[in-house]
């Protein structure tokens, strides 16, 4: 049945997602660069919801989106601006005390779990020396962020207390500050946040979108650092017991634009606010799927994207159930799979495996410009 676009109910939502995507040194003149990245898009998804239902849905190619954007509703019309508009700017480099960091090209974040209980390498780095030691290879390796955490937040995890996180962390933060590499902390509490800042951590990730802790919005906000705002479950021991969504791309697409607004409301701008659909965080296999997939619609909220697939337990469900250390494959090829999206940021355990698939895909798209 063919839409009525003029018709949509009053209280309907209007989502935009790139689809056709090509890279931009392929693409024809009927592509638009997506996010300041080397992919383009051909057309787009346009999706209309009413209270948690998908009421329309096309695939409309860019030369016949004017028409279907002066058909909407004028507050409609308003929002397909605002979302086009951000699916075809960059996001605006990092402000990170003097330096930036710009998106000129994807960035790696490794991660360091200075936890006993982590799922991804078991406590390897469970001791201040051994997450030292590791910052430092990543540093070697050319990461570009370091993601420092001390509390576990994975599927089934008990909380910290905040003295120990804080013991676990400050150590590592202080050790890896001179590396010049930027530094960012995993943390959900406000007190953690203080002190890391204060310890010389440039970057703000919450796993809880700052919605844990009902002062970290205040500490995030009075920082000026950036700050990752993560899409989770509430409660870690109990997030992948059977969660449920209506349309789980729209329903977390609804979550990070709320809370952008409430950053906003806050006095953050924009350009500090990196989202995160938060895979695995209270997500089954095919909502995983569906979201790295559908990243492209993301890019809706103007934010830059960062993407964490490293090692998850969905890339064992979908080969041989291989233990987190072996999923280094898997891991790079749902890296990639999300670069093609326009992942601005990829979160990963194996920093030199995922710079070297980088620098390969760079490579073969930055060859398409040259003549054979």
């Amino acid at each position: 049945m063919k839409t009525d676009w003029r018709n949509l109910p009053s209280g309907a939502v209007l989502y935009l997602r790139p689809a056709g995507l090509v890279s931009c040194a392929t693409s024809e003149d009927h592509a638009m660069q997506l996010a300041g990245g080397t992919s383009a898009f051909t057309g787009l998804e346009i999706i209309v919801s009413n209270f948690g239902e998908r009421i329309a849905r096309a695939f409309v190619p860019i030369q016949n989106l004017q028409d279907i954007r002066d058909a909407l509703p004028g507050p409609l019309q308003n929002r397909y601006d605002r979302l086009y508009q951000n699916l075809t700017a960059a996001p605006a480099p990092l402000q990170l005390g003097q330096a930036t960091l710009s998106f000129s090209k994807p960035r790696i974040m490794g991660v360091i779990n200075v936890t006993p209980d982590s799922f991804s390498d078991g406590g390897d780095f469970a001791e201040a020396d051994m997450a030292i030691t590791a910052g430092k290879a990543m540093a070697e390796a050319g990461v570009d962020i370091i993601d420092i955490g001390g509390e576990s937040t994975r599927p089934g995890a008990a909380p910290v207390w905040e003295g120990e996180e804080k013991d676990r962390i400050l150590p590592v933060i202080t050790a890896l500050r001179d590396t010049g590499v930027t530094l960012s902390v995993d943390t959900r509490r406000a007190s953690v946040m203080t002190a890391a800042l204060e310890a010389g951590v440039h970057i703000i990730n919450d796993v809880s979108a700052l919605t844990y802790d009902a002062e970290s919005i205040t500490v995030a906000a009075a920082s000026g650092a950036p700050v990752i705002l993560m899409h989770s479950l509430p409660d870690p021991s109990t997030m992948q017991n059977d969660p449920r969504y209506d349309d789980v791309l729209l329903d977390i697409f609804d979550y990070l634009e709320a809370r952008i607004e409430a950053c906003l409301d806050a006095g953050m701008d924009r350009s500090r606010l990196i989202v995160d659909p938060g895979i695995g965080f209270g997500k089954t296999v095919r909502h995983n799927l569906a979201l790295i997939n559908g990243l492209s619609l993301f890019h809706g909220l103007g934010c830059a994207i960062m993407i964490g697939v490293s090692r998850k337990r969905f890339i064992g469900a979908l080969s041989r159930e291989e233990p987190p250390k072996e999923r280094v494959p898997g891991s790079l090829i749902a890296a990639l799979a999300a670069l093609e999206q326009g992942a601005h940021i990829l979160r990963v355990h194996d920093v030199a495996e995922t710079g070297q698939a980088l620098s390969v895909w760079q490579g073969l798209r930055d060859a398409t410009f040259l003549h054979p």
